[in-house]
């Protein structure tokens, strides 16, 4: 997401970092490829002329030109604005009632709202920690409420069970009330969607809400459909008090139009988007973290956290004892790393959230992609377990079949077995005394954002 902003943004920006003093011609120039930037990314003409006035109103104002670094100023009042846009901190679900607390997701046909339900269940379970039912109203699109409780089983949530020979109203009541002697502390309820905004949508939804009394009434909607989603959230907005909006298919868009015109035109926060296709796939929505990827500043808070919930612990421990003790590291375990950067979301997730590396340029984007990742796995997985804890005894007839099983070349397993010995150095440096130390020291100095502008957190 936000590829193609990024690029644009960082182009333009540019142009004033370095700039010992700011004008109003210098401004004027930069702001003009800014408004391009957000045009192009299908932000709403409204939000892009709001935001480059702010813009320049403070960048002509007393904090540049009394700043001894105007151009990193710059950058920054750029950022404090884009956090504004998108809605500074109010982003946080209320969820701080007598429970159960309860969710109501509303949306259009086709949005996801559906896969929302249940990826925002999974998300309160794991990072919250409640205990989460889920219950689906949709009596009208077929085989609905199964889609539910498919995903409720793969997510491990509590599924309440309904028909579609049942009323709305009446499966949403029933489902509080179970939840209320379960001692449930979250109901999402999934009502019905519609190919458009009608009457009889708004009048069912509007009998659920009444009777439910939500905490939350979250509307998903497609982050595809650009400035769209934000018109369409504000029709609905209009007739029911929504809390905020959920965005889905936000690894589809490069663009990001959705995500910066969400909040200004409805008034309501993004408060989730959905960045993939499996049960995990749900981030809650930092516009801090959001815009400081935006301007090629990377989302290391997002990378930790994600680490934190999504790697193996015991097998990071196992593999952390295995080098302390002096033994190799072996292709099982290279596999396994391999592993866990895919439960991250691949290289490419990943290298979006670092510090410049969303302005590599798209040679280099392609050579470090996910799909080479999947080869060497599957070369690995063509070896025998001898071969795997013992690399150096595949000679070239092994590495013959090897490449025969996994469908590669022979020069593919012989780069594989390089990469592996580069890796088996480099953990082999960790175990000597303060290798440790001075990584986090290298990879400090590769943090410095491109030209070496501001960062996140940085005094100006």
């Amino acid at each position: 997401m936000f590829e193609s902003l990024t690029q644009r943004l960082g182009a333009a920006l540019s142009s004033v970092t370095g700039k010992a003093k700011l004008n109003e011609d210098n401004i004027k120039e930069a702001l003009r490829e800014v408004r391009v930037a957000l045009l192009e990314a299908d932000v709403a003409l409204s939000v892009v002329k709001e935001f480059t006035d702010r813009v320049k109103t403070r960048a002509l104002g007393v904090e540049v030109t009394a700043s001894l670094s105007p151009g990193q100023v710059f950058i920054k009042i750029v950022s404090d604005e884009l956090i504004e846009v998108m809605g500074g901190g109010e982003g946080a679900l209320n969820l701080n009632v007598q429970p159960p607390a309860v969710v109501l997701m509303a949306g259009l046909q086709g949005a996801g709202k559906t896969t929302s339900t249940a990826k925002l269940g999974r998300w309160l379970k794991n990072r919250d920690h409640k205990s989460v039912m889920v219950v689906s109203t949709d009596v009208y699109r077929p085989a609905a409420i199964d889609q539910l409780r498919t995903l409720a089983g793969q997510a491990d949530l509590t599924f309440f069970e309904s028909s579609p020979d049942q009323k709305p109203l009446d499966i949403a009541k029933a489902a509080l009330d179970r939840a209320r002697k379960q001692f449930t502390e979250v109901l999402i309820i999934d009502t019905a969607g519609r190919l458009a905004i009608d009457e009889a949508m708004m009048q069912e939804i509007r009998e659920i809400h009444e009777a439910v009394s939500p905490t939350e009434t979250l509307f998903v909607v497609d982050a595809l459909t650009g400035q769209d989603a934000a018109n369409t959230a504000k029709a609905f907005g209009d007739v029911l008090p929504l809390t905020g909006v959920i965005l889905t298919k936000v690894d589809g868009d490069s663009r990001g139009g959705a995500a910066l015109s969400v909040r200004s035109i409805t008034g309501k926060p993004v408060k989730f988007m959905a960045v993939g296709e499996t049960i995990d796939d749900l981030d809650a929505f930092y516009p801090d973290r959001i815009a400081s990827r935006i301007l090629g500043m990377g989302d290391v808070m997002s990378l930790i956290e994600e680490a934190e919930q999504k790697i193996d612990k015991k097998k990071a421990r196992k593999l952390a004892r295995k080098i302390k003790k002096g033994k190799k590291f072996d292709l099982e375990d290279f596999r396994d790393q391999i592993q866990q950067m895919n439960n991250m979301g691949g290289i490419a997730s990943m290298l979006d959230k670092l510090p410049g590396m969303g302005q590599m340029s798209e040679v280099a984007q392609q050579k470090v992609n996910d799909k080479s990742f999947s080869q060497m796995e599957a070369i690995i997985n063509s070896m025998t377990p001898g071969e795997r804890t013992y690399p150096d005894s595949i000679n070239g007839s092994r590495k013959k079949r090897i490449a025969g099983g996994s469908g590669t070349q022979i020069q593919d397993v012989n780069r594989l077995l390089k990469q592996h010995k580069q890796m088996q150095k480099m953990m082999k440096k960790l175990t000597k005394k303060g290798g440790m130390a001075n990584m986090m020291r290298g990879m400090g100095g590769m943090m410095q954002p491109p030209g070496g502008g501001f960062r996140p957190g940085q005094s100006t």
